[in-house]
């Protein structure tokens, strides 16, 4: 038998380390050939890495949330007819936390034994050499006398009983009790605080008779909870790792880098909506559904023309804007493990329904974990919407390194005043967040009043420009 070590292969596009994701397998367990034995998670996608062989694993080269650099030691197997690893390669990466299934692997493929583990009241410590004799038994030494005690000290006399309890409202945090050093002394042995007594004594001084009373007769205790309404005790902790965790960065450093202002306009969608279901009920059989995302592509596609400095990207590291032809719309999709952006990519050459096709096919590989990479990265300006939940107002982070975001907020039925009369029509704000480092807010609105226009009158999206 032997030991078959499995390293963090290079995954390209200049990437040096990956996160640890998940694991799929644990110490001890039988794996077969081109099993998956981690996710590994990079600024790109997540890649799982199989094992080239059969064999029992033996040991994990770093925890679940852990960053490992290429080339590092990701999985040992022990493996028939393998070679015993040498000792340099069972060096853990440096900052990789190491199990003690771990060190007794590497140690066993090193030729060295690993010291025997044995369990002890607050974990595992090791256990003495077999090969090593135990030490002869000292003689028992004779007992030391023990000290003579000094005699107790007479007792106080008793003191009389107060007139009446001492005990009162807190003092403030800020007001300092006015008290002897002998009876703060006495106040800190009880276990007291200060504050909760009343003074008795002039501007308020705390005596020992005080003290007594308060001892005597201490505050009532808070009554108990109603029955049927018992405390929830416990704190739940959750690592933040994988997806989580780079949601998490990359929101951050959004915040951090971009200068957020945000624009919101109310859209009456009345038409478009009206459009959309006709469109539905005459194609729904043989066509994808319609929503409202690929109408507002169709809007995005006839605007951004007339303002090519939405569909940018800003590089503030060497203060260039990269501004795009090609128009590639970053639907923001919401997946069990959290917030992906799949990219509608060209669409300047896709009509309503062909969009419509696209964004559920890249929404569902999102949602089950199928989207390539290429799918997850390159978006040029990216469309978020929280549907039937969107509220009246959101402020969308942008998707760094994009200096445009547009917001979709739910529909409303309101009273609208046109031609000397309030009718019922469907509203709904879009809530736009640009990067006023390249975007100024005059070109902003005038941004979104293009959209609102291209929407409430839907007609216009199938003009030919």
């Amino acid at each position: 038998m032997g030991f078959r070590i499995v390293k963090l292969p290079d995954i390209g596009e200049g990437v040096a380390e990956a996160e640890v994701s998940a694991w799929h397998v644990k110490v001890g367990d039988v794996v077969r050939e081109d099993q998956p034995l981690a996710d590994v998670m990079t600024d790109k996608a997540t890649v799982e890495i199989p094992s080239p062989v059969s064999g029992t694993v033996a040991a994990l080269g770093a925890e679940a949330g852990q960053m490992l650099a290429v080339g590092a030691e990701l999985v040992r197997l022990e493996v028939e007819g393998g070679e015993t690893a040498p000792q340099a390669a069972a060096t853990p990466e440096a900052g990789v936390a190491v199990t003690p299934e771990v060190a007794q692997a590497q140690d066993q493929a090193a030729g060295t034994p690993a010291a025997a583990l044995v369990p002890a009241a607050d974990g595992l410590e090791p256990a003495p050499p077999a090969s090593k004799p135990a030490a002869a038994p000292k003689p028992p030494e004779p007992p030391k006398p023990a000290p003579a005690k000094p005699a107790p000290a007479a007792a106080p006399p008793p003191r009389p009983a107060a007139a009446a309890p001492s005990s009162g409202p807190p003092r403030p945090a800020s007001e300092k009790p006015v008290a002897s050093p002998a009876v703060r002394r006495r106040a800190l042995d009880a276990g007291i605080d200060l504050r909760q007594v009343r003074g008795t004594g002039p501007a308020g001084r705390i005596g020992h008779d005080d003290l007594d009373a308060f001892l005597s007769a201490p505050p009532e205790e808070a009554a108990p909870a109603p029955a049927g309404r018992a405390p929830r005790t416990g704190v739940e902790e959750i690592k933040v790792i994988g997806l989580r965790r780079r949601i998490a960065q990359r929101m951050a450093d959004a915040k951090r880098r971009v200068a957020h202002f945000s624009y919101v306009e109310e859209v009456d969608v009345t038409a478009v909506e009206e459009l959309r279901a006709a469109l539905n009920q005459r194609h729904g059989a043989s066509r994808p559904k319609l929503t409202l995302i690929p109408f507002l592509v169709q809007a995005l596609v006839r605007s951004l023309p007339d303002f090519p400095q939405m569909n940018a990207h800003y590089d503030d590291e060497a203060e260039v804007i990269h501004r795009h032809a090609g128009i590639h719309v970053g639907i923001a999709t919401q997946t069990p493990s959290g917030l992906m952006v799949p990219v509608l990519r060209h669409a300047e050459t896709r009509d309503v329904w062909n969009a419509a096709a696209e964004v559920r096919r890249l929404a569902d590989a999102a949602r089950n974990g199928l989207a390539a990479r290429d799918e997850l990265s390159g978006s040029t300006i990216t469309l978020t919407s929280l549907g039937a939940l969107g509220g009246i107002v959101t402020t969308p982070v942008i998707n760094r390194p994009e200096v445009a975001i547009i917001g979709v907020n739910k529909q409303v039925m309101r009273p609208v005043w046109r031609d000397g009369a309030f009718v019922p029509r469907l509203t709904m704000n879009l809530s736009a967040s640009f990067d006023h480092r390249v975007v100024d807010g005059y070109d902003a609105a005038l941004f979104v009043q293009a959209l609102k226009g291209l929407l409430e009158t839907p007609a216009t999206l199938f003009m030919e420009a």
